[in-house]
């Protein structure tokens, strides 16, 4: 459970806590097992995990890389997701635009720094659902480049 070091009169003990049940300890002392009887019940404490889920934004990955879509999705289709919450400060795209992957599609300021959007296919900008000044949050489709 619980390891402690301990110096008493100059001599080095090396303690840990093996096992509490109500007011009895199991301690373990340079390698000697006690059972040790404490005045006040102890309790354990439980330490929550934090489960986060993976987010993983269009965006990210090398930009000379095309995604693959699944069979069902309409081809050349896609989406340009926000990978973070942030306040879009440029655009550098209009709908009907024709766009290369990788290219530069607009500026998001996220948590004091600016980030680049890239386009992660080729194709041509259908639609752009949010413009600049807006507020995003993480996930949020920005833009839409279709065939």
């Amino acid at each position: 459970m619980k390891k402690f070091k301990f110096t008493i009169n100059g001599n080095q003990y090396e303690t840990e806590i093996l096992n509490i049940e109500d007011n009895i300890a199991e301690i373990e002392v340079n390698g000697t097992v006690y059972k040790v009887e404490v005045d006040k019940t102890m309790k354990t404490t439980k330490t929550p995990k934090l489960v986060r889920q993976v987010a993983v934004p269009s965006t990210d990955a090398h930009p000379s890389v095309a995604k693959t879509a699944s069979p069902s999705a309409p081809k050349g289709a896609g989406s340009i997701k926000s990978p973070l919450p942030g306040v879009i400060l440029e655009m550098f795209v209009r709908e009907g635009d024709l766009v290369k992957m990788g290219q530069k599609l607009l500026m998001l300021e996220a948590m004091k720094m600016e980030n680049n959007i890239e386009a992660d296919k080729a194709g041509k900008v259908v639609s752009i659902l949010k413009h600049k000044g807006d507020s995003v949050m993480e996930g949020d489709v920005l833009i839409i480049i279709g065939e």
